[in-house]
């Protein structure tokens, strides 16, 4: 019984041993998938050598790119952005619920209560506010955009009966802009879509 189990194992043993001699020559292959360690060596030596560049590039005397915690003009950035987040956060969410949920029917006006926060946390800012009320305010509607008909907006509703609407966003801007004139730019750069004015 003895002598079958050491024949099963000798084939075990020579196959250890190739790869052994292999090895030890420097041939890095398996007998199964030379191509995937082939590949893999070759690329542990890109690996290797970019990240030899890296560290030649990256020196002791050139710090890294990006903002560290502790440095104390990031840290008041930051500060700032969390006060500005907070400060617009609540009509932002107000205006992101009225134009995304069922709350209101295309061509509806906005509740009282909701037109007077809109008016004076957002029209109010608008840069050509006053051209946008024109003749004079009626109401605050929220409907589909005539040239964007995928997309809601507020509308200004006029007393002559006409109605225009206004980016709800450029009102934002403008008072970021009022509010944190150090700041705004930057801020507005880094929260605020792209294209929007």
């Amino acid at each position: 019984m003895a002598a079958p189990l050491l024949l099963k194992g000798i084939p075990l043993f020579r196959l250890r041993l190739q790869r052994f001699n292999r090895l030890s020559a420097g041939i890095v292959s398996s007998p199964r998938r030379p191509w995937c360690v082939a590949a893999e060596s070759s690329g542990r030596q890109e690996e290797v050598s970019s990240a030899e560049k890296n560290s030649s590039v990256l020196g002791v005397r050139e710090p890294p790119k990006y903002h560290r915690w502790d440095d104390p003009d990031y840290r008041k950035w930051k500060d700032k952005e969390e006060e500005i987040l907070r400060d617009i956060q609540p009509i932002i969410s107000l205006v992101k619920e009225i134009l995304h949920s069922d709350r209101y029917m295309d061509g509806e006006r906005l509740t009282v209560s909701d037109e007077e926060t809109v008016l004076d946390k957002l029209l109010r800012h608008h840069p050509h506010s006053e051209d946008k009320v024109g003749c004079g305010l009626d109401s605050i509607m929220v409907d589909r955009h005539p040239q964007f008909r995928h997309s809601r907006c507020l509308f200004v509703v006029r007393t002559d009966g006409g109605w225009i609407d206004f980016s709800y966003q450029k009102c934002l801007r403008a008072y970021i802009r009022d509010k944190y004139p150090s700041h705004a730019e930057r801020f507005i750069r880094e929260h605020f879509k792209r294209g929007s004015g």
